[in-house]
């Protein structure tokens, strides 16, 4: 059996259409398509059936998957290695992330990495886009707020972060503890809200979860990245709710106050997202590896 067949099979597999895989392979889609119509030939069965967005597999492809992959898996593991041994920095990573956890919490934690000979290529964004990308091997790994799912992608939870309801000094000195403390949406009622969309994504999370429903009042300022929101919340435009990572200097100095303090705040996963079986590739083994390290002291 050609093993580029099983090659070009298993791209296809975990990317779920023939268009993504085929710049993972470095083919065209065309000549993907033949492959897997060769392979399909040598096995007199088919393989995936054609949907109007990508393929879904067979019984058959299932099968000639869990037999396959690990080998494979293995082979290209050892390639790499082959490589790693002259230069294992030789080749860049490709990380994506939330803007404001990457520029924060990821990238100072490379550093080391970084002056050791590691090059990296950063993007931010969305979670749907960045994941979309990963599956169309445009990133390696991805930092993801959202949990992904589907077998072509391998994902390990990274870091809880913790949300708080803050607001600026002038702000924090008009709101009345105790009102807070026995009605805060009450309290909150009239107070402008400083927010990441118009949807109110976070602030609506935390409405729900500490104050039992949805916040009444639309965004006064939106800003769409949280480092502008914390600066226009500092400023005192506002209330908003912000993750503590992104803040606690902030709320150590005094510069932002917590309004409430709950018992259990509301917090969110982020994930360590790569393609299913590139975690053993050197490169990215080192920068997956290194994140989960870092994120124990976050």
């Amino acid at each position: 059996m050609d093993l580029s067949l099983l090659r070009t099979f298993l791209a296809v597999y975990r990317a779920g259409s023939l268009t993504a895989a085929a710049p993972q392979l470095g083919l065209s889609q065309p000549a993907v398509t033949a492959q897997i119509r060769s392979l399909e030939g040598r096995l007199g069965q088919q393989l995936f059936e054609r949907l109007p967005r990508g393929v879904a597999p067979t019984s058959v492809a299932d099968e000639l998957a869990r037999e396959v992959s690990a080998h494979l898996d293995a082979l290209a593991a050892i390639v790499d290695r082959n490589r790693a041994r002259h230069d294992p920095f030789a080749k860049p990573v490709h990380l994506a992330g939330p803007a404001e956890f990457t520029a924060v919490r990821a990238l100072p934690a490379l550093a080391d990495l970084v002056a050791q000979g590691l090059k990296l290529r950063v993007t931010v964004g969305l979670a749907d886009e960045l994941l979309a990308g990963l599956r169309a091997s445009r990133f390696d790994i991805v930092i993801s707020t959202v949990r992904p799912r589907g077998r072509a992608v391998s994902v390990t939870p990274l870091a809880d972060e913790e949300f708080v309801l803050v607001a600026g000094r002038a702000w924090a000195r008009r709101l009345d503890p105790a009102a807070l403390g026995h009605d805060a949406a009450g309290a909150l009622h009239d107070v402008p809200l400083v927010a990441y969309g118009e949807d109110l994504p976070i602030i609506r999370r935390y409405w729900r979860s500490v104050l039992g429903h949805r916040p009444a009042a639309a965004a006064t300022v939106v800003v769409p990245d949280l480092r502008g929101v914390l600066a226009a919340t500092i400023a005192g435009m506002g209330v908003t709710v912000l993750p503590e990572y992104l803040c606690a200097e902030h709320l150590d100095s005094g510069d932002l106050v917590p309004l409430i303090r709950p018992e259990t705040p509301p917090i969110n996963t982020l994930y360590l997202a790569a393609r299913t079986g590139t975690t053993s590739l050197a490169h990215i083994s080192l920068v997956h590896r290194h994140l989960i390290r870092a994120a124990q002291r976050w």
